[in-house]
Parts: structure tokens; C-alpha cells; sequence
């Protein structure tokens, strides 16, 4: 197979409550790998839809997305306001430079909360 970046799946790995900085407060940590694209940002939201983020902190952790496009982004925002509108927080961990790049070009980093 290719070294497409494109070519590989998504994945996600779901762990919760396993951040130990703030032990109290009900988190749940989603991992994502590869690319972040319209034919990915489908399944991703599938997989957030069934969590429920009453007051809770979603962290999702980006640091092996390979690839983000404005489906990604799009996917993000949403998932962002739906957070809000359920009193609880998105957190983004880990960006990839081509993500931070992203944001930085459409002017949407500063609604996000980033955490190395």
C-alpha cells in the first residue's frame, strides 16, 4: 500500500476519566489518528454523538492526525458548539502543525481551548 496520508483510516481510542492533571473533573480523552477529511469526519461523529457532554471536558487527542481539511475543521467546530450548548468543553491536545496552520488561516484558533 501507498504512503498516502489520505489512505489511512481514521481510529479512535476512547479512555475516560484517565487525566490524571484533574482528577475531579469527569473528562473523556477520544484519540484520533491519520486523516481528518470528509470521508473520516463521518465516522468521528458518529462516535462523539453517542457521548454525552452534560458540564464534562471532551479532550480530543489530535497528535497523530496526519491531515486536516475544512471538513475537519467543520467536524471540530461543530462538536465545539454542541459542547457548549451541553455546559461542557471541548479541549484540543496535541496539534500537528498542519492543523495549528489551519486554524491559524481561517482565524479559528482562539475558539478553541489547546493544551500541548
Amino acid at each position: 500500500m501507498g504512503s498516502d496520508p489520505k489512505a489511512d483510516p481514521t481510529t479512535m481510542h476512547s479512555l475516560q476519566n484517565t487525566d490524571t492533571a484533574t482528577p475531579s473533573e469527569p473528562r473523556t480523552v477520544l484519540t484520533l489518528t491519520g486523516a481528518l477529511d470528509m470521508d473520516t469526519c463521518p465516522r468521528v461523529t458518529a462516535t462523539t454523538d453517542t457521548l454525552t457532554l452534560d458540564g464534562d471536558t471532551l479532550v480530543l487527542d489530535l497528535s497523530a492526525v496526519t491531515f486536516m481539511d475544512s471538513s475537519g475543521l467543520n467536524m471540530l467546530l461543530t462538536l465545539r458548539n454542541r459542547a457548549e450548548a451541553e455546559q461542557g468543553t471541548l479541549e484540543l491536545r496535541g496539534l500537528p502543525g498542519q492543523v495549528l496552520r489551519l486554524l491559524d488561516i481561517t482565524g479559528t484558533r482562539d475558539l478553541f481551548i489547546l493544551a500541548p
